[in-house]
C-alpha cells in the first residue's frame, strides 16, 4: 500500500523533521543493528504507517536519519577543527570527534554499506557526499579546487581506513596512531608545496 506523502506543506514538513529527530536519537543510543520500521515507529511513538506516510520506506528514513548524524559530527569536527593553523593541525583536531560519541554508530554504517551494498550503499555515497565539502573547506584557500578536492578525497580514504583498522582491532590505537603521523606529514608537505 502506497501512502500519501506529507511533503510540500509546513506542517507536513515540521513533523517529518520532528519524527526524524526521534529516530535518529534511537539510532544514536542503539546502533543500526536490528533497525526496523517497527523500532523505529517505537522510538518517535508513533505507528509504521505514520512513518511511511512521512518517509518513502524504512530504506529513505535509515539514511536520513544517518546523514543527521553525520550532520552533527561534521558540525562538531569542523569546530573542534576551526583553531587549528595547519591542515595537517585540522584533520588531527577532527579525529577525537570522529571516534567518539555517536560514530560507533556511523561506523556501522560503512560495515553495512560494505556487508551488503546493493541495499546499503547509498549510507557510504551519503557520507562521501557530506564529508567531503567539509573537508574541502579545511584546505588552504588559495588551492585550486582541484587540489583541494583531491586531498580531500585522500584524506577522507585515509580517515576510514583508520576508522576501520581501530574498530577491528579491539581499539588498538597502535597502528591508527602511525598511520595518522605518516598522514600528518604527507599534508605538511603538501601544505609546504604551496
Amino acid at each position: 500500500m502506497t501512502y500519501r506523502r506529507s511533503a510540500g506543506s509546513p506542517r507536513g514538513d515540521a513533523r517529518r523533521r520532528e519524527l526524524l529527530d526521534l529516530v535518529t536519537e534511537d539510532l544514536a543510543v542503539n546502533g543500526l543493528v536490528d533497525f526496523s520500521l517497527r523500532r523505529a515507529a517505537k522510538a518517535a511513538g508513533t505507528t509504521h504507517k505514520v512513518l511511511l506516510y512521512h518517509f518513502e520506506s524504512a530504506e529513505d528514513l535509515l539514511q536520513r536519519a544517518v546523514a543527521q548524524l553525520r550532520e552533527r559530527r561534521i558540525a562538531r569536527g569542523l569546530g573542534a577543527a576551526a583553531e587549528a593553523p595547519t591542515l595537517a593541525g585540522r584533520v588531527r583536531a577532527l579525529w577525537p570527534v570522529l571516534t567518539s560519541g555517536e560514530s560507533w554508530v556511523l561506523d556501522q554504517a560503512i560495515g553495512l554499506a560494505i556487508y551488503d551494498a546493493d541495499r546499503h550503499g547509498g549510507l557510504a555515497r551519503g557520507g562521501t557526499q557530506q564529508y567531503l565539502p567539509a573537508l574541502v573547506s579545511l584546505c588552504p584557500p588559495a588551492w585550486s579546487p582541484e587540489r583541494k578536492t583531491e586531498v580531500a578525497a585522500m584524506i577522507l580514504a585515509t580517515l576510514r581506513g583508520f576508522l576501520i583498522d581501530l574498530r577491528t582491532s579491539g581499539g588498538d590505537p597502535v597502528s591508527v596512531d602511525v598511520g595518522f603521523a605518516a598522514l600528518s606529514r604527507a599534508l605538511e608537505r603538501e601544505e609546504a608545496a604551496g
